[in-house]
């Protein structure tokens, strides 16, 4: 666990001149919202990596970490909108998708609590991105929901893959799907991808 720490730090270092967040097109609908966490690499990764990881560890886990990541995104979000400054952010999200992809690729057994505090720092870090998007002039309520609905749906993509690979008996697989996590996340924290 101490050298997963140690990645995470050197990843959230080097990662200043990365920016996971751009800037995504419209903010003003619920639409917008579903369709957001589809339109960047990111996105997919991290909530994807969360079903799966959940998957892995079972039990209370597979609802939990991704309720507690849809919950604390959105907190995350009403302190983007309300300009409250949360440190580190894109990094962090960038950190967010190699770290993730690591559990799974690991598949680290931890307490559930744990996992879901660590999912939880993410998820905010996630929510205060987009919620520092989100127009001046919209409440922002209809685009959060939109994309907590979506953000949802891809953890259940994650879980579903991981359950399905498991009764295949093809388990390994979802560790592999960790490690292309991963590969996606250093892509994205060197500029490769985008």
């Amino acid at each position: 666990m101490k050298k997963m720490l140690s990645i995470v730090t050197l990843l959230l270092l080097g990662a200043g001149p990365a920016l996971a967040h751009p800037g995504h097109g419209s903010t003003a609908s619920f639409a917008a919202g579903i369709a957001h966490p589809f339109g960047g690499l990111d996105h997919i990764t991290v909530m994807a990596a969360v079903g799966l990881w959940a998957a892995l560890k079972g039990g209370r886990a597979l609802w939990l970490w991704p309720a507690a990541f849809v919950g604390v995104m959105l907190v995350g979000a009403a302190f983007g909108m309300a300009h409250v400054p949360v440190p580190l952010a894109e990094p962090g999200i960038l950190a967010s998708v190699v770290a993730l992809g690591l559990m799974v690729a690991l598949a680290v057994d931890l307490p559930v609590w744990t996992g879901a505090a660590i999912v939880a720092v993410f998820a905010l870090l996630h929510g205060h991105a987009h919620g520092t998007e989100v127009a001046e002039t919209v409440s922002g309520a209809e685009y959060m929901a939109g994309f907590a609905l979506a953000t949802a749906t891809l953890h259940g993509v994650g879980i579903g893959f991981a359950q399905l690979m498991t009764r295949a008996q093809l388990r390994p697989l979802v560790r592999i799907a960790g490690a292309v996590c991963v590969m996606i996340g250093a892509g994205l924290w060197s500029g490769v991808l985008a």
